[in-house]
């Protein structure tokens, strides 16, 4: 039997976890950073307990290619069960990010995925509040689209914005829950939302989730994936938080299939109003 999120009909056989970016599939649904962790150590068990599929990594902390191959985290990593985004964090112009994209594709060579043209493109000229600059980002998505990258540019909900990306050939959305690193959690839900209800690609919430109840309410309303780094480098116990983000996306993607029930303004009656045996 088919089974109804309000009126979408969902097949019981998607009922998992698998979604796809430009035909490519992946099994999870949460993605991880890199950065901020207190050793390499403690990065890549927490990969390997968070189950993630994508991981990204900044490609201007790699100061020289030819470090990879040489001990660094990139190399620790096995990336025959692992999909390299390179970002373009810390660009602060579009002409800035293109170029350090096209490093971002060689690194995916050296790594052993020559067909990987996967580019998370940031452009943030705004030093305080970390903010993504929608022209710069726009300008940027544009020619690497055309140059056949697959574009996952990051921005701030803007759903026009959004809308205009991925009308140029952008293969996802990743709008900011809040600002990076800052775990204020989904300060821009009804943004995301309208973006959510017009998009034809998948849609990421990237940036500012800092606890499983934020991821899994990212995908409660809908959201393709989750991309967080901080809420789980910066923990007290990094793998136990990996591991409870894995939970809190699955839940709430596993809610969002199940159709969650309509809100009341008042309480209603769990029991039956007919039939309740009368006291004499």
């Amino acid at each position: 039997m088919a089974k109804y999120n309000n009126t979408k009909i969902i097949n019981p056989d998607k009922l998992e976890q698998n979604f796809e970016i430009a035909d490519k599939t992946f099994k999870s649904r949460l993605m991880l950073g890199t950065g901020r962790y207190r050793n390499p150590k403690e990065a890549i068990r927490s990969i390997e307990i968070s189950e993630a599929s994508i991981i990204t990594v900044a490609v201007r902390r790699i100061r020289n290619l030819k470090e990879i191959g040489k001990s660094s985290l990139i190399d620790l990593l096995n990336w025959k069960n692992l999909w390299l985004l390179p970002n373009t964090a810390g660009c602060e112009t579009a002409d800035e990010a293109i170029r350090i994209a096209s490093l971002g594709i060689e690194i995916n060579k050296q790594i052993g995925q020559p067909d990987n043209k996967f580019i998370k493109l940031e452009v943030i000229s705004d030093s305080n509040y970390l903010l993504p600059d929608p022209i710069g980002t726009l300008k940027a998505a544009e020619y690497l689209v055309s140059k056949n990258f697959i574009v996952l540019p990051y921005i701030y909900p803007d759903p026009m914005l959004a809308k205009q990306l991925e009308d140029i050939g952008c293969h996802a959305i990743m709008p900011l829950g809040s600002p990076i690193g800052s775990g204020q959690g989904m300060r821009n839900l009804n943004n995301i939302k309208i973006i959510l209800e017009n998009a034809k690609v998948p849609v990421i919430v990237d940036a500012g989730i800092g606890t499983a109840s934020e991821a899994n309410q990212a995908m409660e309303i809908g959201a393709t994936a989750v991309l967080l780094n901080t809420a789980v480098a910066k923990s007290n116990n990094p793998t136990m938080m990996a591991e409870a983000m894995k939970l809190g996306v699955i839940s709430g993607r596993q809610c969002y299939l199940a159709g969650i029930m309509e809100k009341k303004e008042s309480g209603q009656s769990s029991s039956p109003n007919k039939g309740i045996l009368k006291l004499i």
